[in-house]
């Protein structure tokens, strides 16, 4: 088995052949103190993930250190599940898809087309390098990216097949890996075995709380009127008054609101005021845009161009000519620098 091959791409064959040559077992690399070091690593993958967005890649030689590696990602999965929360596998499953990506721009074209075949897309390549896969496995994984490049009719389509340079296709395989570990987790051990992540559970728990709190647009204060858009504003000024929003309104209001950190309590009680307030009926509503009824992630509100085409952008103001997104101007309004939320 190739050692390094393993520590660059833990999730093929190839890495389980290499566990499995080196007779390694769950309670090995939970227990043993030979494995810490493994421990260590995938806790050091998942802080990565939540601190940067990308799983920092550290090139290996020795074969024990390839083993060390290729076991951190099971660890770190592990760890990701028993805290088993939506917005931190977002964020691993992209810290691990990002990392692939760059280690694919350094790999020879076999390797790429063995890793695409591992994550279920088949593809092919030719004498110039160029990478080839059909067009209906391209739109599946370039529908998510916004820019007009990744549009179908931009791309070089011949009978139904779409021709990518090498660069394009690892971008569209960092997608499929992420789908991949987002479809595979939670992947929990043994309850008896549980004790043993719950030390590293909590050193990541505590990143991931702070993380969201940077993230916030509020960073944790609650929401605040003088920092509203005018569109939700009115919105909000609106429904306050007990005014009827019209179904595209109380959507984008109820979006924002849970974007800033608004409980359900909170949002219904907006809701409430007005005339055909259905308690039932809202809080179906409500729980299921943000979530909270199916497990789902939370809807996104809406960006200023669908506002604009709802007819629910409002006297609009010089701050949002510049800004394309109701939150964004919530934020600098409000002076607070924010991370990312994962991309797609």
């Amino acid at each position: 088995m190739d050692a390094r091959l393993s520590a660059k791409f833990p999730f093929l064959k190839e890495a389980a052949g290499f566990v499995a040559e080196n007779s390694v077992d769950l309670e090995d690399l939970l227990t043993s103190e030979g494995f810490s070091p493994a421990r260590m690593r995938g806790r050091e993958r998942v802080l990565d993930a939540i601190n940067t967005g990308e799983v920092v890649y550290k090139p290996l030689m020795k074969d024990y250190d390839c083993l060390m590696e290729v076991m951190s990602y099971p660890y770190a999965r592990m760890l990701v599940s028993v805290i088993w929360d939506r917005y931190l596998t977002k964020r691993y499953a992209l810290g691990e898809a990002v990392r692939m990506n760059k280690i694919l721009s350094g790999e020879d074209h076999q390797t790429i087309l063995d890793v695409s075949d591992e994550l279920g897309f088949k593809a092919s390549t030719d004498s110039d390098g160029v990478m080839h896969m059909g067009f209906a496995d391209y739109l599946m994984l370039a529908s998510r990216l916004k820019s007009v490049d990744w549009k179908l009719i931009n791309s070089d389509v011949r009978s139904g097949i779409v021709h990518l340079p090498k660069e394009k296709f690892n971008r569209l395989m960092q997608n499929a890996l992420q789908d991949k570990i987002e479809s595979e987790l939670p992947l929990l051990p043994p309850e008896e075995m549980r004790q043993y992540l719950e030390k590293d559970a909590a050193v990541v728990k505590m990143a991931l709380d702070e993380a969201k709190m940077r993230m916030s647009p509020t960073r944790g204060e609650g929401m605040r009127d003088e920092y509203l858009p005018p569109c939700v504003k009115h919105l909000l000024d609106a429904s306050l008054k007990g005014i009827n929003l019209p179904h595209s309104g109380r959507f984008a209001l109820v979006t924002f609101m849970s974007a800033l950190g608004l409980d359900y309590d909170a949002i219904i009680k907006i809701f409430s005021e007005s005339p055909d307030f259905d308690e039932s009926k809202s809080e179906y509503q409500i729980k299921h845009i943000t979530g909270e009824l199916n497990g789902n992630d939370p809807y996104t509100p809406p960006e200023c161009k669908t506002m604009k085409t709802n007819g629910l952008c409002y006297e609009p103001d010089k701050l949002c000519e510049k800004i394309h997104h109701p939150l964004n101007y919530y934020r600098i309004k409000s002076g607070k620098p924010f991370d990312k939320k994962p991309s797609q």
